[in-house]
């Protein structure tokens, strides 16, 4: 009997077992590939903010993170998948030096940089560890998800045709709650079965953690006065 004979022989008797070792591989993969995606983002906005590059335009932030976005979800299961990924978090990284670079030359610059880190920290692994360890299925925030990204979008849009008090901290609120329920979603859809690709799983968290930073970011700013 050869070993893919036993993986299946061991997934008839045990499907329990065999599904438990899927789950745990596209853990492992996932994180693995999320934390040196991370650590490659940082280390471009360093480079960013160290050369004081300018803030790319919108257009070239849409077509760039959309069409990478597009082209890792086509090349998902190859490696060009892979360094599309490391592509794109690299480009995430470089339009974040200047933001951050923004931030840290206002008076209390770094205190609010550091507490945004902290608390993105903390929100993603409470969030993931209370998924992981309750094991309850998230599935149906789908329904919150799509209706948030659209009314997100919606306000982005009018963002920039109106001048509305308190508007940029309603979008900043808002991400932050959507990014949460992405978070959620994401880790629960792993544990699941409704997510089986690490690198659209490592990208779907990847975004998030990146809004959810950015917007606690401008809301501790607007708090401060900044």
């Amino acid at each position: 009997m050869n070993m893919q004979d036993r993986n299946t022989q061991a997934h008839v008797l045990h499907p329990s077992m065999a599904d438990e070792a899927q789950v745990s591989k596209l853990f492992r993969n996932t994180y693995s590939l999320l934390g040196m995606t991370m650590a490659f983002s940082a280390l471009v906005a360093f480079v960013s903010m160290s050369m004081n590059l300018p803030r790319p335009g919108i257009i070239i932030t849409l077509v760039g993170f959309y069409g990478l976005l597009f082209a890792i979800s086509k090349f998902r299961n190859s490696g060009v998948g892979l360094l599309l990924t490391f592509a794109l978090t690299g480009f995430m990284g470089y339009t974040l030096g200047p933001i951050l670079n923004h931030y840290l030359a206002l008076p209390n610059g770094g205190q609010l940089v550091s507490m945004a880190l902290g608390m993105t920290a903390m929100v993603f692994f409470g969030l993931s560890a209370y998924a992981i360890l309750t094991r309850k299925d998230f599935s149906f925030l789908s329904g919150f998800i799509m209706a948030g990204f659209v009314v997100l979008l919606c306000a982005i849009v009018a963002s920039f045709f109106v001048q509305i008090s308190g508007l940029s901290l309603a979008i900043s609120a808002g991400f932050v709650l959507f990014s949460s329920a992405v978070i959620l979603y994401q880790t629960s859809a792993i544990i699941h079965g409704g997510e089986d690709n690490y690198i659209m799983a490592t990208v779907t968290l990847f975004v998030s953690i990146y809004n959810l930073f950015l917007s606690l970011l401008q809301l501790l700013g607007i708090f401060s006065n900044d």
